[in-house]
C-alpha cells in the first residue's frame, strides 16, 4: 500500500512524547482515525518496539493528539488524546493524558490557534475525552512559546520553561462521579484474590488504588521489578477490569478486557525511603505518600500526571486508602515515583449533603518542541 503524509510536530510533554496533529488535517470522522494513528506509531508491534513508526515500545512513548477550534464556550481549544497500544492494533480515547496536556498550549499557539500575548500567555484547553477544561499558563517571546528554563521533573533529564496546568472541576473525568460507588472505600472481589479494601476516585482520570502491602509488596518496587513478575501483573489486570465493573465504565469484566485506558491502577503506601531510577535514594521525610501506577498495562516510570491529580485529591478525602497512608499535607502533596518526587496541589471542599467536591488540581510540567514536518504512513486495520 502506498504510503500517505500528513502534516505533523513531534512533541515531548511532561514524562511523555506525541504526535501533535490538527484536527482539519484528519478525517472528519473520528472512527476513521485509528488505523491512521496505528501506522503513524508503527502498531501493533509483535516485538513491542514499535521500530516501524514514531512510537518508542511502552505506553507513554505511543500517544497522539488532535488539536483543532474549540467546540466549548469556555475554551480556546478542542484537545483529543489517543492512546496507542504497542503490541495490539488498538486506539483508545477514554481516558487523558495529563503530561501531554503540557505540550498542547505551546502547539496551539506555533501553529496561530490562540493569539501570543508577550510574557504570560494563558490557552484554555478542552479535553474532549473528559470534558474538563484545563488551564496552561506558559511564557511567551516574541510570539513564540518559551522551552529553555530552569525547572526539573521527575523522569526527565535536563531542565525547561515551567508550564502550569490547572485542571478545573476534574471530579468525574470518566465516570460523572469523584467516587463513582459513593463510598471513599469499597471491598472489591477480585477472581483469584479474594475480597480487597480498595479505592474508586474519579479525578482527571479514574483509578483503583491499592495498599500494595495487600499484594505482598512495599511499594518501593521499580518498574521492572514489577513488570517481571507475571503472576503480579495478571492481579493487577484482574483488579482494573473488577474495578471497571464495580465503577461503571463497563457491564462486564469481558468488556473491561477491551477497555484499557481506564481505570489506572495505583499501588500505594505510607511515606518511606524509596529508591530512584538510576540508584539514588528518595528520604521518607521528603514525601507524603509512595505510589506506583500501571497505565495500558505497564508500570509507569514516573506517574502518569491525571493519575498524581486523583492521588493528590484522594489522599484529602477522609476513609479512602489514599488519605489512610498519606503523611499530612497543609496544600501540596509531595508523591514518591520511580522517577522522583512529584508535586501536587489539589484543593477539595465538603458541603453538608452534597459529599466532596475537586476545585482544581494543578502542578507544573516542561514541555519541548522535538520536530515539525510530515509523519509518512500506511494505514493497518484496527480493532
Amino acid at each position: 500500500m502506498a504510503q500517505q503524509a500528513l502534516p505533523a510536530y513531534f512533541m515531548r510533554g511532561g514524562t511523555s512524547k506525541a504526535l501533535m496533529l490538527l484536527r482539519a488535517d484528519l478525517p472528519a470522522e473520528q472512527s476513521q482515525w485509528a488505523p491512521i494513528f496505528l501506522a503513524m506509531m508503527g502498531s501493533p508491534d509483535q516485538y513491542g518496539r514499535q521500530l516501524n513508526g514514531m512510537g518508542g515500545g511502552i505506553s507513554s512513548l505511543s500517544k497522539v493528539c488532535v488539536i483543532g477550534p474549540s467546540t466549548h464556550p469556555e475554551a480556546d481549544v478542542d484537545y483529543t488524546f489517543a492512546q496507542v497500544a504497542v503490541r495490539e492494533a488498538h486506539v483508545d480515547y477514554r481516558g487523558n493524558c495529563g503530561n501531554m496536556s503540557a505540550a498542547v498550549g505551546p502547539f496551539a499557539v506555533h501553529k496561530g490557534l490562540v493569539a501570543a500575548q508577550e510574557g504570560e500567555t494563558t490557552v484554555k484547553i478542552h479535553n474532549t475525552n473528559t470534558g474538563k477544561i484545563i488551564e496552561s499558563r506558559f511564557e511567551v517571546r516574541d510570539g513564540v512559546p518559551i522551552y529553555s528554563g530552569s525547572l526539573t521533573i521527575p523522569g526527565v533529564d535536563g531542565s525547561g520553561a515551567p508550564i502550569e496546568l490547572r485542571f478545573l472541576q476534574p471530579g468525574g473525568a470518566t465516570t460523572g462521579q469523584l467516587l463513582p460507588t459513593g463510598a471513599a472505600s469499597d471491598t472489591l472481589v477480585v477472581e483469584g484474590l479474594g475480597e480487597l479494601t480498595v479505592s474508586m476516585v474519579d479525578a482527571a482520570n479514574a483509578a483503583v488504588f491499592v495498599p500494595a502491602e495487600a499484594l505482598g509488596l512495599t511499594g518501593t518496587e521499580l518498574p521492572d521489578q514489577l513488570e517481571s513478575d507475571q503472576a503480579l501483573m495478571e492481579n493487577l489486570e484482574r483488579i482494573r477490569r473488577a474495578a471497571s465493573v464495580k465503577m461503571g465504565i463497563t457491564n462486564s469484566l469481558e468488556a473491561a478486557a477491551q477497555v484499557r485506558a481506564v481505570p489506572f491502577v495505583g499501588l500505594v503506601a505510607a511515606p518511606q525511603d524509596s529508591p530512584r531510577l538510576g540508584g539514588s535514594i528518595m528520604p521518607a521525610g521528603e514525601l507524603n505518600l509512595v505510589a506506583r501506577v500501571i497505565s495500558n498495562g505497564q508500570p509507569h516510570r514516573a506517574l502518569p500526571l491525571t493519575i498524581s491529580l486523583c492521588l493528590a485529591v484522594a489522599a484529602k478525602i477522609d476513609g479512602t486508602i489514599v488519605h489512610q497512608l498519606a503523611q499530612p499535607s497543609q496544600d501540596i502533596i509531595r508523591l514518591g515515583n520511580p522517577s522522583g518526587v512529584l508535586e501536587v496541589q489539589a484543593k477539595i471542599s465538603q458541603q453538608d449533603g452534597k459529599g466532596w467536591d475537586a476545585e482544581y488540581g494543578s502542578f507544573y510540567r516542561t514541555a519541548r518542541l522535538l520536530m515539525s514536518g510530515e509523519v509518512w504512513f500506511a494505514k493497518t486495520k484496527t480493532t
